[in-house]
């Protein structure tokens, strides 16, 4: 039988700071350390409790409102329970209580949806979920190591990873085609301008193909074909938003995007003004790439960034409806999608 660790109020209080930092959550333990700076609410927020009892500040609307699924991500840095008296002669051990740190019945509702364990696609296809229950768990969180199987076969799954430098390396070269083919038609200024109007259009496409593409969920059938391409489309980001391997788009679903857009540029503009604008478009799309990798799993410098990071990750963990805005609020404000 595997023990459960406990440990000290005294032991908990030497993970304070960034290097180690644990929290008491109804008398249970969590080392949060690897979760710091991915929290919405900025790394401030945990460090200000390491080492202490965060439990009424984890439901203090006032200060840091948490959501459901922010209870339910605990379970993924559960380490132990808080010793209490009775406890605290009772032998440490390094096992931990369940399996990979969880609570039994945390981990068996957390489960039941979609195990992550094994191929995720198969299993939207197979469970026949109905849209109601599969729209509330796929918006809720969850967390694993490393990236979740979605086909079950190395040559499919290799196509869903893509690290975010491929972004600039793919994209940054097409830009620079169009920004040379557009200098046999205009001069530097009018190229300048035009990108500007290009970067501005992206920042109009991002909402759009978020909004009215990925979140199309009260338009989406009731049945296992929709649901799965949902799944495959957006879902699978919502459910498992941390996944660093999965927050850029693969080259080539960007380039099948992104090839419908370019020739509606060709069918009522010039050449000239397609690449200018075009390049700009691109460059829009890189920027917002990384910047979404980055509120993610970035460290935020700068008021825009921090604001942008909580905004962001605030879609995901309180309210996925509203907040489409990825590198802006702009549009968000534009057709009152403002998430507060």
């Amino acid at each position: 039988m595997v023990e459960t660790k406990f440990f000290s109020p005294a032991d908990v209080a030497k993970h304070h700071t960034a290097r180690s930092v644990w929290i008491i959550v109804d008398g249970k333990v969590y080392d949060m350390t690897k979760f710091l700076f991915d929290h919405p609410g900025g790394e401030e927020y945990i460090l200000q409790y390491g080492g202490q009892d965060a439990s009424k500040a984890m439901r203090d609307h006032t200060e840091h409102d948490h959501s459901e699924a922010a209870f339910e991500m605990l379970a993924d840095y559960y380490i132990g329970e808080l010793a209490t008296d009775e406890k605290m002669d009772k032998p440490s051990t390094t096992a931990t209580a369940v399996p990979n740190g969880k609570d039994p019945m945390e981990y068996t509702n957390k489960e039941k949806f979609i195990d992550i364990a094994k191929p995720m696609l198969y299993q939207v296809w197979t469970k026949n979920f109905k849209k109601e229950y599969y729209m509330q768990q796929v918006h809720i969180p969850r967390h694993c190591p490393g990236s979740a199987p979605i086909f079950g076969h190395p040559l499919l799954e290799m196509f869903t990873l893509t690290p975010w430098y491929v972004v600039p390396m793919v994209w940054l070269p097409v830009v620079a085609y169009h920004v040379y083919m557009a200098s046999a038609f205009h001069s530097p200024t009018a190229i300048a301008v035009m990108f500007a109007i290009g970067i501005l259009n992206w920042t109009f496409t991002e909402y759009g193909i978020h909004r009215f593409l990925f979140h199309v969920d009260d338009l989406l059938p009731d049945n296992k074909y929709a649901l799965t391409a949902h799944f495959l489309m957006h879902g699978i980001h919502h459910y498992l938003p941390m996944d660093g391997m999965r927050l850029v788009m693969p080259p080539v679903l960007f380039t099948a995007l992104s090839l419908p857009v370019y020739n509606l540029y060709k069918v009522f503009l010039p050449i000239g003004v397609v690449h200018a604008v075009g390049a700009g478009t691109y460059f829009g799309y890189i920027l917002y790439d990384l910047m979404h990798y980055y509120l993610h799993h970035g460290r935020p410098y700068g008021a825009h960034i921090r604001e942008m990071k909580t905004y962001h990750l605030d879609h995901h963990y309180k309210q996925p409806n509203a907040g489409f805005g990825i590198t802006s609020k702009l549009w968000d404000y534009i057709f009152d999608t403002v998430l507060y």
